[in-house]
């Protein structure tokens, strides 16, 4: 089971640097075509999904054959996460710029990690809505990342 087509729901997102809305393409384009994702109660799909922020939660609006179901999740639990992948993205994009080999590796491999951290919690959130596959899921964190910011 697959997305086939993922939209994110522009009034949804804050107004992003270059970095930000390269990262936000770079992570459809991926998903699009390699993905893992298990709406629950879903057939064979695939499906669409589009991602908003509404009512303080963040909205997975999951379509497909024969099935359509929306799931909310508050975004309370991002919040810490959120803001250290900001920052620590902040930090990666400065480094690029005037920082040693090095210094941009540790950087890098800092931003990986809450990274990953951010999808596992997306993939425990998830938990009997929507199974996802550990890349999916990082890459879907970016996504919830850039509605966060608007939150």
């Amino acid at each position: 089971m697959r997305l086939a087509r993922i939209e994110i729901d522009d009034t949804s997102l804050s107004a992003a640097t270059p970095e930000v809305e390269h990262e936000r393409k770079v992570a459809i384009f991926d998903l699009i075509e390699k993905n893992s994702f298990t709406p629950d109660g879903g057939g064979e799909g695939p499906y669409d999904l589009r991602l908003a922020y509404e009512d303080s939660r963040l909205v997975f609006d999951v379509t497909g054959p024969d099935y359509a179901r929306k799931f909310m999740l508050s975004l309370a639990p991002f919040k810490q996460i959120s803001r250290d992948y900001a920052m620590i993205c902040e930090s990666y994009h400065d480094a690029l710029k005037n920082a040693t080999p090095t210094q941009i590796e540790s950087i890098d491999m800092g931003r990986r990690g809450v990274h990953n951290e951010g999808a596992e919690l997306l993939t425990e959130r998830l938990a009997g809505k929507i199974a996802i596959d550990h890349e999916t899921a990082r890459r879907l964190f970016t996504l919830v990342h850039a509605l966060h910011l608007r939150a």
